[in-house]
């Protein structure tokens, strides 16, 4: 588990081997640094930006911005590529919408000596960026499935999953991570099919978002009123599972894990809306993707293959077996409001 100190980002720098500059505004001659998120409205992006200015001023560089208008809007990020290379970017983070879509516009830019380095989502094949700083999320669902497995130890499960959209790595890993956490058949980390069994009566993609979370429960309660367990691609869909199962009135008899630890999230675990949650950090993978661009511009050194930025499961019932933290710290290291 990875330290549960607070993160900084001077921590971050001295992990990553650099020294934390300080200062103002950037110099002319400054590193540009590129940073792509998927949405602008997800706090976990928001926050991820945050991390990223908050780390580029340290270090004197310059930080271009963008973001899709939606998950899976690959178009617009293929424009904000193109606009950041004009714009003199020689490092691009980048959490993509669509994994393999993304790829040709990823390797036009390299051709043309630009790094890329993935921020919480790979890319697909996961080599086709230099680098990944990213959650395990594979770990993420474990983690909850085993929780989900002692929480309901002597009940027949009845399993809803409100996943991402089909084919997308972090989906299918948090998924199928649960899986494997749960006891049930499971593909392993690499694969983008999400695993099936009888135990799970429903599936339903959410793409992340409450309203949407809300009627693929309100479905899966249609096709199966029985459902004790369900799990989340992430809290704005377990916020949203859980307005459904309290209009049905059965928000008492249903637990619900899920992924992210934001703020919002971890206060939903308090009041007992989510059991758990594995908490992920935006902000490290923002500021070491950051660190890593501006000794790039330096001295042309490139990131390299995956770093995992760590992930704590957050409970306030923790379970015999199952490593675990409480709110309060989960509190101390959320993000988002």
């Amino acid at each position: 588990m990875p330290n549960k100190a607070r993160f900084n980002i001077a921590s971050v720098f001295a992990a990553a081997g650099l020294a934390a500059v300080a200062g103002g505004a950037f110099a002319a001659d400054a590193p540009v640094i590129g940073l792509i998120t998927k949405t602008d409205t997800n706090p976990f992006f928001v926050k991820m930006k945050e991390g990223a200015q908050a780390a580029a001023k340290e270090q004197g560089a310059k930080l271009l911005s963008a973001a899709g208008k939606a998950d899976g809007d690959n178009a617009g990020q293929v424009t904000a590529i193109e606009n950041m290379i004009a714009g003199g970017a020689k490092t691009i983070l980048i959490t993509p919408n669509d994994s393999k879509a993304i790829v040709p516009a990823i390797k036009k830019a390299q051709d043309k000596g630009v790094m890329f380095i993935a921020l919480d989502s790979p890319a697909d094949p996961a080599d086709a960026t230099d680098a990944l700083f990213a959650t395990d999320n594979y770990k993420a669902g474990l983690l909850i499935g085993e929780y989900a497995k002692v929480a309901m130890a002597g009940k027949t499960p009845k399993i809803a999953t409100l996943d991402l959209f089909p084919g997308h790595p972090v989906g299918a890993q948090r998924h199928n991570g649960f899986m494997k956490g749960f006891g049930l058949p499971a593909a392993d980390a690499k694969s983008n099919e999400l695993s099936k069994s009888p135990e799970v009566v429903c599936s339903a993609d959410s793409y992340g978002d409450q309203a949407k979370g809300q009627t693929a429960m309100e479905n899966c309660l249609q096709k199966n009123p029985d459902i004790n367990l369900v799990y989340t691609i992430n809290e704005p869909a377990a916020a949203g599972a859980y307005q459904a199962l309290k209009a049905a009135g059965k928000e008492k008899g249903v637990l619900i894990v899920s992924v992210d630890g934001g703020c919002a999230g971890v206060r939903n675990v308090k009041s007992g809306v989510i059991a758990a949650t594995s908490q992920q950090y935006p902000l490290k993978m923002a500021a070491m993707g950051v660190a890593a661009g501006v000794q790039y511009a330096k001295n042309g050194t490139k990131a390299k293959g995956y770093t995992d930025t760590g992930v704590t499961l957050i409970t306030d019932k923790p379970m015999a077996g199952v490593d675990s933290k409480d709110t309060k710290v989960g509190t101390d290291l959320c993000w988002g409001k």
